[in-house]
């Protein structure tokens, strides 16, 4: 199935039904930053559209539907000790595939990584991991460097957010998920 207009204004009412107006704002940041990077960097401009519109579906999910979802579906149980902020990403794919059809891996794997990264991205993993940071609703210290350093080389990008992501977990005394650590360990400690 080729996608066009019409598919995309489909997938759009479902995901925008699914969320407040300043997440479906976000998500339409996302896409835009997600397609310039694709555009730049010679990833699929599809994929990114849908990856990026689709990659916090399941945010505004309540936690007990997250839980259940970890507890039936054979997932590493220590995932319970996490939050929303990992499970939007990782439980969120499986739902997105499930709700929305979609079925492609790549664009399932960029939105289970796009929070915590990890060592081994593709190239749609990283566009949309550092889509969903850069994205021009994005006011957080440091984002016009990131926005900046995305036009120029996208695994620096990747290193500096992660760096910055980390830095702000620590500040704020929170738990960093491992993968998040591994993300750091290979795009930000291993390139100095």
């Amino acid at each position: 199935m080729e996608y066009n207009e019409n598919i995309r204004a489909a997938l759009l009412e479902k995901i925008k039904a699914a969320m407040s107006e300043k997440r479906f704002k976000h998500v339409l940041g996302v896409e835009k930053a997600a397609l310039f990077l694709a555009e730049r960097y010679g990833e699929s401009k599809e994929k990114a559209s849908i990856a990026a519109l689709a990659h916090d579906y399941a945010k505004e999910r309540p936690d007990s539907e997250f839980k259940q979802i970890i507890r039936d579906d054979d997932y590493d149980l220590d995932l319970l000790n996490w939050s929303n902020a990992i499970w939007h990403g990782l439980v969120g794919a499986q739902l997105v595939e499930k709700e929305l059809g979609i079925t492609d891996e790549s664009i399932l794997q960029a939105i289970r990584l796009h929070t915590t990264g990890a060592s081994q991205m593709s190239l749609l993993d990283k566009i949309i991991y550092v889509a969903d940071y850069i994205e021009a609703g994005r006011d957080i210290p440091g984002v016009e460097k990131a926005r900046a350093i995305a036009k120029k080389d996208l695994d620096e990008a990747v290193a500096y957010e992660t760096k910055h992501t980390l830095a702000h977990l620590i500040d704020i005394n929170a738990p960093i998920y491992p993968k998040t650590i591994e993300t750091y360990n290979r795009w930000v400690a291993k390139k100095n």
